[in-house]
C-alpha cells in the first residue's frame, strides 16, 4: 500500500502532514511512505531526513498523487488537486466539510474515499487522533502572544523604581480547547485572568487555571453533540452581551475563540459593548476566518478603531509549524494506523472513529450533516 505526503500549496500553510519521526515509525509498521520533494522545507523537516528515516522522496507531484493509495495532506486539496487524485484513491486530511461541502462533493465525484481529520470524534479511544483539539491548542497559545505583542502595557504585575504596574486584565471568551490554552497561557504571563463560556460545566476547568469564571445563566441547552457549544437562541445571546458588557470593558485584552462548525461565529463582542472598550485594549479573535466573534473583525487584518487594535489571525498554528506538524503527525499516523489492517484500508463503517471520520465513499457523501449543508450552498447529492 502506497502511502504519500503531499507538499501544501495553500498561502501560508508551512504544515507538512507527517514528519520523519512519524515515517519511521510507520515504515518499522510495514508501510511504504512516499514524500514529495521539499513537502517539509517550510516546517523545518528536510528530505534528507525523510530518505533517512525510510520514504522515498518523490520529485513530480502528479506521479506522487496519481500512484498513491492514501495521500496525506494538512489544508483541504484544491480543484486542481483533486483532479490529480487516482479513482479509488483515498484522502486524509482536513476538509472543512460543513463549512465547505462542495469540496467532500468534489471529491465523491471523483470517486476518492475521503477522511475528514475535523470529524475525529471526541472520545477518548479518539483523543490521540484529535486534530481539531490538538491544533486549537496552538492557536489558544498563539493569540496570547499576539495579545501581549499588541498590548501598549505589561502584562504581569511589576515592582519598579518607578511604581508597582499593577497587571493586565485578560478576558477570554470560549473555554474551549484554545480557550483554555489562552487562559493557561496568560496566566503564565503574569495577567488576571477572567473567562466565560456558555457551558456551565466548564467553570471548573477554568477556576483550575487560576482564572475567575463569568457564568451567565440561561435556560436552555448549551452543549452540543462532542461537547461543543451549541449555537444559542437571540434572547440568550442578548442575556449573555448584558452580563458581559460590564467585563468587556474592563478588560485590557479580550481573546474570542468560539465557533459553530459549520456555522458564521457567534456574535459575543457587538458594536454597543465594543464602544465601550478602552483606547489601548485589544482584541484577538480567533474566529475571524468564520466571520469572527467581534462586530468589527476583518479576517487576516489588524485594524485600529477608537484607539482599540483588533487582531483577526487566519491559520494560527500554522505560524508555528515544527510542534504544529508534531502534533498533526501523531494525530494523522495514530489514525492511520488504527485504520489499516493487513495493509490495506479497513472500512468499517459501524466503527465509530471510521465512520464518523470518513465523509466520502463510493461516489457518495456519506455523512448526511455534509449532504445538508451542500443542499444549502445550493449543491448537489
Amino acid at each position: 500500500m502506497k502511502i504519500a505526503v503531499a507538499k501544501e500549496i495553500e498561502v501560508g500553510e508551512r504544515r507538512v502532514a507527517l514528519i520523519p519521526d512519524m515515517v519511521a515509525r510507520l515504515v518499522k509498521a510495514g508501510l511504504e511512505i512516499f514524500v514529495e520533494a521539499g513537502a517539509g522545507e517550510q516546517s523545518f523537516f528536510y528530505d534528507d531526513a525523510y530518505e533517512a528515516a525510510g520514504a522515498k522522496i518523490v520529485a513530480d507531484s502528479a506521479q506522487l498523487w496519481g500512484e498513491a493509495d492514501l495521500l496525506l495532506k494538512v489544508a483541504a486539496p484544491r480543484e486542481e488537486e483533486i483532479h490529480k487524485l487516482r479513482e479509488g484513491s483515498a484522502l486524509v486530511s482536513f476538509l472543512n466539510p460543513l463549512g465547505n461541502p462542495v469540496i467532500v462533493d468534489r471529491l465523491a465525484q471523483r470517486g476518492i474515499t475521503a477522511f475528514s481529520m475535523e470529524m475525529i470524534p471526541r472520545t477518548t479511544k479518539a483523543q490521540s487522533m484529535d486534530a481539531l483539539s490538538s491544533q486549537a491548542a496552538i492557536a489558544g497559545y498563539k493569540a496570547v502572544l499576539l495579545a501581549a505583542a499588541t498590548a501598549p502595557k505589561f502584562f504581569p504585575m511589576l515592582t519598579t523604581a518607578a511604581g508597582t504596574i499593577r497587571p493586565a486584565k485578560v478576558l477570554v471568551m470560549g473555554a474551549g480547547v484554545a480557550g483554555l490554552q489562552a487562559i493557561a497561557t496568560a496566566r503564565r504571563l503574569g495577567a488576571v485572568v477572567e473567562a466565560f463560556d456558555i457551558r456551565p460545566a466548564v467553570k471548573e476547568e477554568v477556576q483550575s487555571l487560576g482564572a475567575k469564571f463569568v457564568e451567565v445563566k440561561l435556560d436552555e441547552e448549551t452543549v452540543a453533540e462532542g461537547g461543543y457549544a451549541r449555537e444559542i437562541s437571540e434572547e440568550s445571546k442578548r442575556r449573555t452581551q448584558e452580563v458581559l458588557s460590564d467585563t468587556v470593558a474592563a478588560a485590557d485584552i479580550v481573546i474570542t475563540t468560539a465557533q459553530v462548525p459549520g456555522k458564521k461565529a457567534p456574535r459575543l463582542i457587538t458594536e454597543e459593548m465594543f464602544a465601550r472598550m478602552k483606547p489601548g485594549a485589544a482584541i484577538v479573535d480567533l474566529a475571524a476566518e468564520q466571520g469572527g466573534n467581534c462586530a468589527y473583525t476583518e479576517a487576516g487584518k489588524d485594524i485600529v478603531r477608537n484607539g482599540v487594535t483588533i487582531v483577526g489571525p487566519i491559520n494560527l498554528p500554522a505560524s508555528m509549524p515544527v510542534h504544529a506538524s508534531q502534533m498533526y503527525s501523531k494525530n494523522i499516523a495514530t489514525f492511520i494506523q488504527y485504520m489499516i489492517k493487513d495493509n490495506a484500508l479497513n472500512l468499517d463503517f459501524s466503527d465509530e472513529i471510521i465512520g464518523s471520520t470518513c465523509v466520502a465513499h463510493g461516489h457518495e457523501i456519506r455523512n448526511s450533516r455534509v449532504r445538508e449543508a451542500l443542499e444549502v450552498v445550493g449543491g448537489k447529492v
